[in-house]
């Protein structure tokens, strides 16, 4: 969403925008934003962090990453051995589980690997 020259930006930029039209509520989890943040500095530079803790953020409900999410999103990753299963994505996968939801805004694969629908 942040990276308008990147080539899925049309279709990530309108789900989003749908996204704001539904009464969902939109989460994510502490650790999303840590890795979020760390790419769009790396990548994008410090006006597309600004942007994304003015715009993007505040819009959001944050689920925090406690020490019991962790060590199962932990046990995930040794469990799969899998070289690109990130610790973050089993955070998201384990949060997602525990509240029921089934659905994720993502690009990434994996949360189809692990049975959730992806959207776009």
């Amino acid at each position: 969403m942040l990276d308008a020259s990147d080539e899925r930006h049309p279709v990530v930029d309108r789900t989003w925008n749908d996204l704001l039209d539904t009464d969902e509520p939109l989460i994510t989890t502490s650790y999303v934003i840590v890795e979020v943040v760390a790419l769009a500095q790396k990548r994008l530079g410090m006006n597309a962090v600004r942007s994304l803790d003015a715009d993007i953020l505040p819009i959001l409900r944050i689920v925090w990453i406690n020490a019991d999410i962790h060590r199962a999103a932990m046990s995930a990753v040794l469990s799969a051995a899998r070289r690109h299963l990130s610790l973050v994505d089993c955070a998201s996968f384990e949060v997602m589980r525990r509240r029921g939801i089934r659905t994720a805004f993502a690009l990434d694969r994996d949360f189809a690997d692990q049975a959730f629908e992806i959207i776009p």
